[in-house]
């Protein structure tokens, strides 16, 4: 017995040093911006094109005060209710203090300056397939909005997921910036492809998940229940979305479906964005989402 419990005992030392090691974060290479200036005008078309506002504003803001983001809408799912932090400028209360390599490394890596692992409801893992320069320039522009002194609000997450080590196994499981849609993709195409898989995070809120957590990546964009409890995410493939590429384009522009319904819910913000951005970004996702494989 007590040869196997020294046995049992030293397993579980060697289980937990491995799994400490494999969980722990990773940040981006330190090279990763070497040599790149960033541009805000640049940056405010990467803002829009990546939904900051949407979630970071405060609760109920409209107009200008969008560009406040103090943080506090809470956003349900099945292990929790998330609460969007403050990433206004403030240099205590908000990013004011970070670094580029602060940003880039919660955008892209889902990691904190101090080191710990970020919840995936910050999209990480769409954000990974940024280009350095886009992140630069959103940098830049970030440091143009308004400072808020508003405190971050807790995450409402319990036992065992309240545990940030565990991020990092989701990690592994779950760690995939490579792009979905492939193959021979014209210009168009491939810009679309990069706002809506990469800066929009479309597959984010359209595509379901596995029990984990993470994106199916094998029914991409195919509809997904609403984090909510109430209703579902629409199908936007092929399969289901025959809308004509000019009629998706006036639907990103203006919020009006060919048959006249609107958006509504949180997509409502994300034609606000999508509006800001030129006429041929929105027709290259168009172009994209013909080019997505249909799931019925």
């Amino acid at each position: 017995m007590r040869r196997l419990f020294l046995f049992v005992l030293a397993a579980a030392v060697v289980g937990g040093a491995a799994f400490w090691a494999l969980t722990r974060p990773a940040p981006l290479p330190a090279d990763t911006f070497a040599g790149l200036t960033g541009d805000a005008g640049r940056g405010e078309a990467v803002f829009h094109a990546t939904g900051c506002a949407s979630c970071h504003m405060a609760p109920g803001a409209t107009g200008e005060a969008k560009l406040v983001l103090a943080g506090g809408q809470a956003f349900p799912s099945d292990f929790g209710t998330f609460v969007a932090p403050n990433i206004s400028p403030d240099p205590q209360q908000g990013i004011g203090g970070w670094s580029l390599m602060d940003v880039a490394n919660a955008l892209q890596r889902g990691v904190s300056p101090g080191g710990a692992h970020y919840y995936p409801a910050l999209p990480y893992w769409s954000y990974a397939r940024m280009q350095p320069q886009d992140v630069v320039d959103l940098y830049a522009f970030l440091q143009t909005l308004p400072a808020d002194a508003t405190p971050s609000q807790p995450h409402q997450i319990g036992f065992p997921f309240s545990l940030r080590r565990l991020v990092g196994g989701w990690k592994l499981l779950n760690s995939d910036a490579e792009f979905v849609v492939q193959g021979d993709l014209t210009e168009a195409e491939t810009r679309g492809r990069y706002i809506a898989e990469a800066m929009a995070h479309c597959g984010e809120c359209h595509t379901p998940r596995n029990a984990l957590g993470g994106l199916d990546t094998s029914r991409w964009l195919a509809g997904a229940p609403n984090p909510s409890g109430q209703g579902t995410i629409p199908n936007i493939t092929p399969a289901k979305l025959d809308w004509s590429e000019g009629e998706i384009v006036a639907y990103l522009t203006s919020g009006f479906t060919p048959d006249y319904d609107s958006a509504g819910g949180h997509m409502v913000p994300v034609i606000e964005n999508m509006a800001q951005l030129p006429e041929s970004d929105r027709a290259a996702v168009a172009a994209y989402l013909k080019k997505v494989p249909g799931v019925e």
